[in-house]
């Protein structure tokens, strides 16, 4: 994260190279901490290559139609592509269960005071939402649909309604009826939200395309707040 722009552009905190060590816990194809971290979702985003990822014909003959088109996180394969950022979502507070006056309670640390006594949680802190991020980190990338295909996956995956995220006329290989694994959180597409610098506007139309609208401006931190309201 050496790049002034970039940082602009996302809102982040120059990371000293331990501190990215210690983020990246070794590259594996997913990076593990990110991968078992219990409030947060990451997807990795490849550069996708006009030709499709090369097979030989032993591995062909041995997958049908639908196995040949799952790629899994470790397949070899990936390897031809490069890496050029990543998406996140953020979760903040209990998951409510959509139909249900019920929350899914998240993994917390208790936080004490000096007596040693559990300080009450603030008012704030139980409503739940899920900040959304994404980063196309080679300049090259950028503007070439890689960073709302990866948006519409990744929040299409973590509400369980990819078809709230389509952008008509869009060409791209994202559909209403993609694909997706079943989501083990189905978030509400209303608690989704995102922060961006207000001068971002490239990010803020980026959003306003997925159906998010201008909701705050916070002008102390000169950014703005964007939340879901799409009508389906």
């Amino acid at each position: 994260m050496l790049s002034e722009e970039l940082r602009t552009l996302t809102a982040s905190e120059p990371l000293s190279l331990g501190e990215e060590y210690e983020m990246q816990s070794q590259y594996t194809p997913i990076f593990s901490k990110w991968q078992n971290d219990p409030d947060k979702l990451t997807f990795i985003i490849l550069a996708r290559k006009a030709s499709p990822l090369s097979t030989s014909s032993a591995q062909t003959d041995s997958l049908d139609a639908t196995e040949s088109l799952t790629i899994r996180p470790n397949d070899p394969r990936l390897q031809q592509y490069q890496m050029i950022g990543d998406v996140n979502i953020f979760l903040s507070g209990p998951i409510p269960i959509q139909g249900s006056d019920q929350t899914i309670p998240q993994e917390t640390t208790d936080k004490k005071n000096e007596n040693g006594a559990e300080e009450e949680k603030e008012d704030d802190e139980e409503e739940f939402h899920a900040e959304a991020e994404i980063m196309i980190a080679e300049p090259s990338f950028r503007r070439k649909g890689f960073a709302v295909e990866a948006l519409q996956l990744m929040l299409g995956y973590a509400t369980g309604q990819p078809d709230a995220f389509v952008v008509p006329g869009q060409d791209s290989a994202f559909t209403p009826n993609a694909s997706l694994p079943p989501s083990p959180l189905n978030i509400p597409p209303s608690s989704l939200l995102v922060k961006i610098g207000d001068t971002n506007h490239a990010s803020i139309k980026l959003f306003q395309k997925l159906g998010f609208e201008i909701v705050k401006r916070v002008e102390v931190f000169q950014e703005v707040e964007m939340r879901w309201q799409k009508s389906l």
